[in-house]
């Protein structure tokens, strides 16, 4: 499946465009994460679009969440890791690669950096930085859905928070205008 492919079955499945924008979000920090490590980056990315593909239908159903996504992703004969860190990332299975932990940490890093962008003054994602970001994290009740400890398990990935957020801000800074941020 390539991104063109795996793009249109979101759109297909995936109704709420906030939801959309969250997943181009998180496609694109783990592009810029993939390129850190020297990883395949159109792998990686692929991941991350695909990771909430069933969020609209298990949305009162947690315990299924990513699961379904998996079944309807089997018929596209996906790499079997693709599909690991995909459940890995609602922790159905424990993450164990780079590739898990970083999915795992960079879905709720995404929604701090939009709701950060959005308290700035610009509501510019340019203009953000990662101090901007880290103030932010620090305060408990802003945007208190993003878990902090699920985002701090990027130290499992051998760098610092301070680092991950600064690469998870410079890829979404890369697809701004796609985020309408």
């Amino acid at each position: 499946m390539n991104r063109e492919e795996a793009l249109e079955l979101v759109k297909s499945k995936v109704k709420n465009k906030n939801l959309i924008k969250h997943m181009l979000a998180v496609e694109a920090i783990m592009r810029r994460v993939a390129k850190h490590f020297g990883e395949d980056e159109n792998f990686w990315a692929l991941t991350g679009l695909l990771h909430d593909l069933d969020y609209d239908v298990t949305v009162n159903e947690p315990e299924k969440h990513s699961l379904i996504t998996v079944e309807w992703l089997k018929d596209y004969g996906l790499d079997e890791k693709i599909l690991y860190a995909i459940k890995a990332h609602p922790k159905k299975v424990e993450p164990k690669s780079k590739l898990d932990w970083t999915l795992f940490a960079c879905d709720p890093l995404s929604g701090l950096i939009v709701a950060s962008a959005l308290m700035h003054p610009t509501k510019k994602l340019k203009n953000l930085d990662v101090k901007f970001v880290m103030n932010r994290f620090k305060e408990k009740r802003f945007a208190a859905g993003a878990k902090r400890e699920d985002i701090k398990e990027c130290e499992k990935l051998g760098i610092s928070l301070e680092e991950f957020v600064r690469l998870a801000l410079e890829g979404m800074q890369s697809v701004d205008k796609d985020l309408g941020l």
